[in-house]
């Protein structure tokens, strides 16, 4: 098996660690102070042709893999956490379920946009009633002439402020259960959409409430239907692939400054790094950081063109998400009272690496899907 990075993934790796440390890093205090789009991040991903990594050549993207994906938003998220949560959706399941399952017309018109950075798009999923447990949303689509007409909420969508287009989960009729579940595509120009004012996360990113009020989208708005659960939670076998490595890079980041402090610090004559016990911390993020890093590594290039292993991307994220923030907790406390401080970069870092475990799928949803491919049964959805 080989583990080397190919002559062409070394240079996306490299030019994106670049970009990400000479421009990303110094506006990162910006997005995490002022909590604003980090508009200025995206232009700069979007002229290198970040944002349409894996977005098929043909609509303006450079058809690379998860693989390439997970490498380029892992070098971001070491940088900056916010530009990092933005440039998800670009390289995530929004635009996964258009390439994958979209129609024609759904990809000429929404990927070019996309990948050139000029439209953000954003899914709305979670409800008050129905956050892990997705088979139990209740928004619903109901069949008229022509089309369908939405009513419900979500709650807790990033970007909803910003967004152009919205992939919205939805309930067909009265048809129960996952069965019943797919997906629309919905403009943010369409009547009877409303966003509600943002709450303030941790990581310094806002999320936000959003309103169906008999909002009405034509039949070629449907992305997914027949079958749709499945096929929509395939996709984010691939979201969990990239909330890992953005887990893995703010970890990564905290790391790098943790052990460029310790090395200049002097304690009680000599560096804080020649201390065995700091030495032995070190060590055990190292571990940390490898670990997750190989895991996420073989979901990712294991999915080739497709879409990663479900087992694969749920033992990635769940590992990656709880090493991000023992690695990042340690980080801070071998700065000692500095690391408290908001001047410092290591706090941002620790508040960062807090999102993936509740993102995407609990460590403990993704310990579900382990034990049950185990055990040789799977929890079915309701019907």
């Amino acid at each position: 098996m080989d583990f080397q990075l190919s002559e062409q993934q070394r240079d996306l790796q490299q030019l994106v660690r670049g970009i990400a440390q000479k421009e990303l890093k110094a506006l990162a205090t910006r997005w995490d102070r002022t909590h604003e789009f980090p508009w200025e991040s995206i232009r700069i991903l979007a002229s290198a042709g970040v944002l349409g990594l894996t977005i098929p050549e043909q609509y303006g993207g450079a058809g690379a893999s998860w693989f390439e994906a997970v490498l380029a938003i892992e070098e971001v998220a070491r940088a900056c956490y916010q530009t990092a949560m933005a440039v998800l959706g670009e390289l995530g399941v929004q635009t996964q379920v258009i390439v994958h399952y979209g129609t024609d017309a759904h990809k000429d018109r929404y990927l070019p946009p996309i990948a050139r950075g000029e439209l953000i798009c954003a899914i709305c999923m979670t409800e008050p009633d129905a956050g892990s447990d997705v088979g139990a949303l209740k928004t619903r689509a109901e069949a008229v002439e022509g089309g369908y007409v939405l009513n419900g909420s979500k709650i807790l969508i990033s970007r909803a402020d910003v967004a152009g287009v919205f992939v919205t989960f939805v309930r067909f009729g009265n048809v129960p259960g996952s069965r019943g579940i797919g997906a629309v595509l919905i403009d943010r120009d369409t009547p009877g959409l409303e966003i509600g004012p943002g709450d303030e996360t941790l990581g310094g990113e806002q999320l936000f409430p959003v309103y169906f009020h008999d909002l009405r989208v034509r039949e070629d708005a449907v992305l997914v239907k027949e079958h749709g659960f499945r096929k929509l939670m395939s996709a984010f076998n691939g979201q969990r692939c990239l909330n890992a490595a953005i887990s893995l890079g703010q970890a990564q980041g905290a790391f790098d400054e943790a052990l460029s402090y310790v090395q200049s610090r002097q304690q009680f004559g000599q560096r804080l790094a020649d201390f065995q016990g700091i030495q032995w911390l070190l060590a055990d993020m190292a571990i940390d950081l490898d670990a997750a890093r190989l895991l996420m590594y073989r979901a990712a290039a294991n999915a080739g063109a497709g879409l990663p292993d479900q087992v694969e991307a749920a033992k990635a994220k769940a590992f990656a998400n709880e090493a991000a923030i023992r690695v990042s907790n340690q980080a801070m406390q071998l700065f000692g009272g500095h690391g408290y401080l908001k001047s410092m970069p290591v706090e941002r870092y620790v508040r960062g690496a807090r999102f993936g475990a509740l993102a995407g799928g609990t460590p403990q949803i993704q310990r579900n899907i382990i034990a049950e491919s185990l055990v040789g049964r799977r929890r079915m959805p309701r019907d």
